[in-house]
C-alpha cells in the first residue's frame, strides 16, 4: 500500500494503483454502476497527447530564444515529457482502462475524469522513467500531467473527438443499412402487395415501393449524420478554465488544436469565440437531434416489419429471419426479437435526447457542470445506434422473403383493389364492385365477372403490376381503354 495527500486528508491506496488520491474520492462520492465510455477515455489520452507534444515544441522554441525560460517557467524534462507521451498514447490505445475507477455520472464537470487520467499518466511515466507510483515529486498529476490543460478544455474537446470517431462508424452502419433496403427494392420491384392506411387496406402497391421508401428515409439520415461533423467541429482546447486563455501561452494556444489533428485525422476547429464553446452546448443538442431522427426512422423500418410478418395472418407473405427460440413454455415460438431490441433501443436514444436538452440548457454563466452525463448519453446513443443498424442490416433485413404468391393474392382479393378501376367505371360502381368482394369473398376478376363492370381482357390490362403502381394515369391511358 502507498498513501497519498491532498487538501482534504491522506488515503492509503494499492502500492501498484496507477489511479490516485483524486481518483479514490470521486469513486467514493459518485456511487454508481454507470461505466465510463471507453471511447471517451480514449479521446482524453489523444488530446493528452497532443498537449504534450505541444509542450515540446513550446519549450524547444525556447531553448532557442533564452534557456533560462524554461526554468522559470518549470516546464517539465524532455525525459519527463517523453515519458508522459507514451502513457498518453497506451491511453489512446485502450490501455490502462482497468484503473480508470470513476463513475460515468458524477459532479464536478469532468475534474474528477481529468484527474482520474492525470493520475494515471503520471503513475505509468513515473514507471517508465524508473520511479514508483506515487513518487510525485518527479511527475506530478497536476504540475506536470495537466500542464496549460483545463479539465473545461480538456475534457469536452476529448468529448468531440470521441463523437467524431463514432460518427465515422455510425455514417458506415447506416450506408450498409441503405444497401440491404435497396437490395431488397430491387428484388421485390414489381412485387404487389396491398397497402395499407390506419391499419386499413387502402390502395395497391409494391414491395418494391415499400422499400424504397425505406431507402429514402435511410439516405436522408446518411447526409445528415455526414453534416454533424460541422456543427461539432469547434473545440476550446487551449482556451483553460473558461476560453479566455488566461494562464495558458500564446504559442501553445496556437499550436495544440493543430497537433490534436493531425494526431487524429478529424477535421476539428479551434473555435473562434472559446468562451462561447466552453459555455454553450447547443451544438451537441442539434448533434443528438440528427441522431434521434435516424432512431425514429429505424423504429418505423422494423415496426412495419414486425407488423408485416406478425402472426395475426394465418398465411404469411412477408416472413423475417428466425433468430433464437422465443418462449421457455411455448414450444416452437419464435418472436420478432430484432424488431424488439431496435425498438427498445430507440426509446433509450429518445430518452437521451430529453436528458441532453435539458442539461444542456442547465448551463450556468462560463460552464456547464453537466458535460459528463451529457456526453455519457451522446456517446451511449451513437453506440445504440451503430448497433441498432448492425442488427437490422445482418439480422433482420438478409434473409427476409416475400411470397409474391399470397402477396399478390391477397391484394386481387382485396376490395381496395377497385380504387384502381374507379377512372374507368366511377366510383360508385367501384364501390358496388367492392362491396360485392366483401360479401362473397371473391377476387376482383371473379367478381367482375358476375358483375361485368368491365370485359376480361381490360381488367387483366389494368391489374398489370407496372399499372397497378405507376404515377397516375394520362388521358392517353383512358383513350386507350375505351377503345378497346
Amino acid at each position: 500500500m502507498r498513501n497519498e495527500k491532498d487538501i482534504l486528508g491522506e488515503l492509503s491506496l494499492p502500492s501498484d494503483a496507477l489511479y490516485g488520491i483524486h481518483s479514490m474520492r470521486a469513486r467514493n462520492n459518485f456511487i454508481s454502476d454507470e461505466t465510463f465510455h471507453t471511447e471517451w477515455f480514449q479521446a482524453i489520452g489523444i488530446v493528452k497527447l497532443a498537449c504534450y507534444e505541444s509542450v515540446k515544441k513550446f519549450r524547444a522554441a525556447l531553448a532557442r530564444e533564452d534557456e533560462s525560460l524554461i526554468s522559470h517557467l518549470k516546464l517539465p524534462s524532455k525525459e519527463v515529457l517523453n515519458a508522459m507521451c507514451i502513457a498518453a498514447k497506451e491511453i489512446a490505445e485502450g490501455e490502462h482502462f482497468q484503473h480508470f475507477v470513476v463513475p460515468a455520472i458524477q459532479g464536478g464537470a469532468g475534474t474528477s475524469i481529468n484527474l482520474n487520467v492525470n493520475e494515471i499518466i503520471a503513475n505509468r511515466a513515473l514507471i517508465e522513467i524508473g520511479k514508483k507510483p506515487g513518487e510525485y515529486e518527479y511527475i506530478d498529476p497536476i504540475e506536470s500531467a495537466n500542464i496549460y490543460q483545463s479539465t473545461n478544455d480538456v475534457i469536452p474537446t476529448a468529448l468531440v473527438v470521441a463523437i467524431m470517431t463514432l460518427l465515422n462508424t455510425l455514417e458506415n452502419s447506416v450506408n450498409n443499412t441503405r444497401k440491404e433496403t435497396e437490395e431488397l427494392e430491387q428484388r421485390y420491384r414489381n412485387t404487389l402487395r396491398l397497402g395499407f392506411t390506419q391499419l386499413q387496406e387502402a390502395v395497391p402497391s409494391t414491395y418494391g415501393q415499400l422499400f424504397s421508401a425505406y431507402s429514402d428515409a435511410l439516405s436522408r439520415d446518411w447526409w445528415r449524420i455526414s453534416k454533424a461533423f460541422e456543427r461539432i467541429k469547434q473545440v476550446n482546447l487551449g482556451g483553460g478554465a473558461t476560453g479566455s486563455g488566461i494562464s495558458i501561452p500564446r504559442y501553445f494556444l496556437m499550436e495544440v488544436v493543430n497537433q490534436l489533428r493531425q494526431l487524429t485525422g478529424l477535421p476539428i476547429a479551434q473555435g473562434e469565440n472559446m468562451l462561447d464553446v466552453t459555455s454553450n452546448h447547443d451544438s451537441m443538442v442539434e448533434v443528438h437531434a440528427i441522431l434521434k431522427a435516424h432512431a425514429v426512422n429505424l423504429e418505423k423500418i422494423v415496426g412495419d416489419l414486425r407488423l408485416l410478418s406478425s402472426g395475426l395472418h394465418q398465411e404469411k407473405e412477408l416472413v423475417i429471419p428466425d433468430k433464437q427460440t422465443g418462449s421457455s413454455i411455448m414450444p416452437g415460438k419464435i418472436n420478432p426479437v430484432i424488431p424488439e431490441f431496435i425498438i427498445s433501443s430507440a426509446h433509450h436514444v429518445y430518452a437521451n435526447d430529453l436528458l441532453i436538452t435539458q442539461l444542456a440548457g442547465m448551463g450556468q454563466l462560463e460552464l456547464n457542470a453537466y458535460i459528463p452525463s451529457m456526453g455519457h448519453a451522446i456517446l451511449g446513443s451513437l453506440k445504440l445506434l451503430i448497433g441498432m443498424d448492425t442488427s437490422a442490416g445482418r439480422h433482420l433485413l438478409q434473409g427476409l422473403k416475400i411470397d409474391e404468391d399470397i402477396s399478390s393474392s391477397r391484394l386481387y382479393r382485396s376490395p381496395a383493389i377497385t380504387t384502381a378501376l374507379s377512372p374507368l367505371i366511377g366510383y360508385k360502381k367501384a364501390a358496388q364492385l367492392a362491396k360485392f368482394m366483401k360479401e362473397t369473398g371473391k377476387d376482383v376478376f371473379e367478381s367482375n365477372r358476375k358483375l361485368e363492370m368491365l370485359s376480361e381482357d381490360k381488367l387483366k390490362r389494368i391489374m398489370m403490376p407496372e399499372n397497378l403502381i405507376k404515377k397516375g394515369f394520362t388521358i392517353k391511358d383512358i383513350r386507350e381503354y375505351n377503345e378497346e
